[in-house]
């Protein structure tokens, strides 16, 4: 009997050590995995900012960004600024990008610039922690969203609604040709219930079907946890070929887009936020595409060009847009089998108004002529109404604006 007690203790310590080994070889090649993701995002520094939020921004040379590990842009000649601009002449005055509603504009900058700033020559980037990729489900779908994600206007159906976990409240305009959309949208920090869950809100670029060929170009500010590993609201951009399949990611976390502007990072937190009650913060974004060259640049702010998407990363949106959506977006993952309390935009209903409802307004699209129009025909969207809304208007002041958001869970929203 002793025998076989040594023998059951001898096979099972070697069970142990061989599902020690394969642990260990395991976190070791997840070990270099992540090290080699990190590397595609984290390019060597000219000088690194450390933010009051906990962020290190690292100024890296132009011509060393993510964008160019894509093997078409190897002799890439960057675009330092657009061509034609559908607001006239580009001016090269900086003005504040972020002002308040309340007493006049306010100087406005992200939480990094308090510590410091890029030099010319240098784009801001912010960096990868090793904690931020391995939260993600795997390596690979760090910083990339799921197909799920993109409102797709007359298909509230409950049951997709429960599949996709994914709910919206926008306006949005189709049936003609559209070369750019623009929006002032002012800036919350809305509560999130789970860390797998966000709140965001942009405008969608659209080319293409709903299905496996959507092309989309996004812009705007979200909290997302997951993402970020905090609550703060930060400016984003994303962009897909392949309706989020293998192409595409948030911000500069992959080859793609080209950054020309040493002054804004994007994943950066923006500050001051509004409040309910206070005074209101708001952003302007400009997405449209140049004439002449077929990019498709982003402007924060009255005159921040912060650089551009290049047209041969497009299959659709290489020529135009078919659809323009503005509005919020948040998951719902039901966790405790209930609507999620994750709000949208400020948190309360449209029709709380002014200094309590979250907003976009003067928006506009851009025309086969690169000029700013008001839209026509606009249609609105949510999946639950009871949990988040939208509401149109129109006046001389915001021209075509509308209040938008929720709470998510309340008595009308279990």
């Amino acid at each position: 009997m002793v025998t076989m007690k040594h023998k059951m203790l001898s096979d099972f310590v070697l069970v142990l050590m061989i599902m020690a080994s394969y642990c260990h070889a395991h976190n070791s090649k997840q070990k270099l995995e992540v090290k080699k993701h990190l590397n595609s995002f984290n390019k060597p520094a000219h000088k690194s900012i450390k933010s009051p939020d906990g962020d290190t921004i690292d100024c890296v040379d132009i011509s060393k960004q993510p964008a160019f590990d894509h093997p078409s842009l190897k002799n890439h000649r960057i675009q330092m600024r657009p061509n034609y601009h559908p607001e006239g002449l580009f001016r090269e005055i900086k003005m504040p990008f972020l002002k308040s509603r309340k007493k006049g504009p306010k100087t406005i900058t992200q939480l990094w610039h308090k510590n410091g700033r890029c030099p010319e020559g240098t784009i801001p980037v912010r960096r990868t922690k090793e904690e931020d990729v391995l939260r993600a489900s795997s390596i690979k779908s760090y910083g990339k969203k799921k197909f799920t994600s993109v409102p797709k206007p007359k298909s509230a159906d409950p049951d997709l609604i429960s599949q996709s976990g994914h709910q919206h409240a926008i306006a949005y305009v189709e049936g003609d040709q559209y070369f750019g959309a623009k929006a002032t949208l002012n800036v919350w920090e809305p509560k999130i219930q789970q860390p797998n869950e966000f709140s965001l809100s942009q405008i969608w670029i659209l080319g293409g079907s709903f299905d496996s060929d959507l092309n989309s170009i996004e812009a705007g500010w979200q909290v997302s946890p997951d993402l970020y590993g905090d609550n703060n609201t930060r400016l984003f951009t994303y962009w897909t070929s392949d309706a989020y399949q293998a192409t595409g990611c948030y911000n500069l976390l992959c080859s793609g887009f080209i950054q020309v502007n040493n002054e804004i990072a994007m994943g950066a937190s923006i500050s001051p936020l509004s409040g309910y009650h206070g005074s209101q913060y708001d952003i302007n974004i400009l997405v449209w595409k140049d004439p002449k060259e077929g990019n498709w640049w982003m402007q924060f702010g009255n005159d921040y060009v912060i650089g551009y998407w290049p047209a041969f990363l497009f299959s659709y949106l290489a020529d135009s847009a078919l659809m323009i959506e503005w509005g919020g977006e948040v998951i719902n993952s039901q966790s405790d089998g209930h609507h999620t309390t994750t709000q949208m935009g400020s948190g309360h209903f449209p029709e709380e108004g002014f200094g309590k409802s979250s907003y976009f307004k003067n928006i506009q699209v851009v025309d086969s002529s690169n000029n700013l129009r008001a839209p026509e025909d606009i249609n609105t969207f949510t999946e639950q109404s009871n949990c988040y809304d939208i509401q149109l208007g129109k006046n001389s002041e915001w021209g075509s604006y509308f209040y938008y958001g929720g709470p998510g869970r309340n008595q009308n929203c279990p």
